[in-house]
């Protein structure tokens, strides 16, 4: 059984700027990005609100970074978003993962991060 180590983490969500295409928002199409929880970067880009300076957290990140988060907009979030894989989940190293897990203060996640615990076999 697998875990999602990201439910109790939220480090990518309070480092990293959060832009992306501004027609991935719901005022190009509907179910898009929430337009509201977004400002306007230049012409082309929009950033999620609280991500364009440090500290940033985005505004959809909802909980205690470190202990329970989730995505209020998950079903919506951005490219950007969707795209960022982290550390292991896929079977591929993200830096970018470990160096946002750093930045508050968690260690950066091993592939065994995404076992459950509980399934490990227990010793004799």
């Amino acid at each position: 059984m697998r875990v999602n180590p990201c439910l109790s983490c939220g480090a990518c969500c309070a480092h990293y700027r959060v832009s992306f295409y501004w027609a991935e928002t719901d005022a190009a199409f509907d179910n898009g990005v929430p337009a509201d929880m977004t400002q306007k970067v230049d012409e082309f880009l929009a950033a999620m609100k609280g991500t364009q300076a440090f500290p940033c957290r985005c505004i959809a990140l909802q909980g205690v970074i470190g202990t329970s988060v989730l995505c209020s907009i998950y079903d919506r979030r951005a490219s950007v978003c969707r795209e960022f894989e982290p550390s292991w989940g896929n079977g591929i190293h993200n830096l970018r993962c470990d160096e946002a897990r750093l930045a508050i203060g968690l260690a950066p996640l091993k592939p065994e991060s995404w076992m459950d615990p509980n399934n490990f076999p227990k010793a004799a």
